[in-house]
C-alpha cells in the first residue's frame, strides 16, 4: 500500500468552495527509461484519480508517463452537504489505491 497525504478540511460552511489536495508516493516509472542492465524497465504509472463525495464524482484525472513521481493534485469543489470523500487511484500492474475521510457541513 503507497503512502498517501490528504488534505481535506474537517468542516465547511454549505455553498463555500473548499480546496482538496491529494498526494501519493508512487515512482511513477515511464517505460520509456533504461535501467542499470540497460534493458528498458518496465512501465508503472497512475492512469487514474478520481474523487467522489458520498458516491458522486467530483473531480477526475487520466494520468499519462510524464507526470512526476509522487504525483500531487489540488482541486476545488463546493461543500453542499455533510458525508464521506472517497479518493481512488488507479494504475499499472494491478495497482489500486482508496481513502475516505469524513466532512461535515454546517448552514
Amino acid at each position: 500500500m503507497a503512502r498517501v497525504i490528504l488534505q481535506v478540511p474537517a468542516t465547511a460552511v454549505r455553498g463555500s468552495v473548499i480546496e482538496l489536495r491529494a498526494l501519493i508516493q508512487h515512482p511513477m516509472e515511464t517505460g520509456f527509461r533504461p535501467g542499470s542492465s540497460g534493458e528498458v524497465l518496465p512501465r508503472d504509472i497512475i492512469r487514474r484519480f478520481a474523487c467522489a463525495w458520498d458516491g458522486e464524482e467530483v473531480f477526475s484525472a487520466e494520468l499519462h508517463p510524464a507526470i512526476a513521481a509522487n504525483p500531487y493534485l489540488a482541486f476545488t469543489t463546493i461543500a453542499t452537504e455533510s458525508g464521506t470523500l472517497t479518493f481512488t487511484w488507479k494504475g499499472d500492474n494491478g495497482f489500486a489505491q482508496t481513502e475516505t475521510r469524513r466532512i461535515t457541513v454546517t448552514p
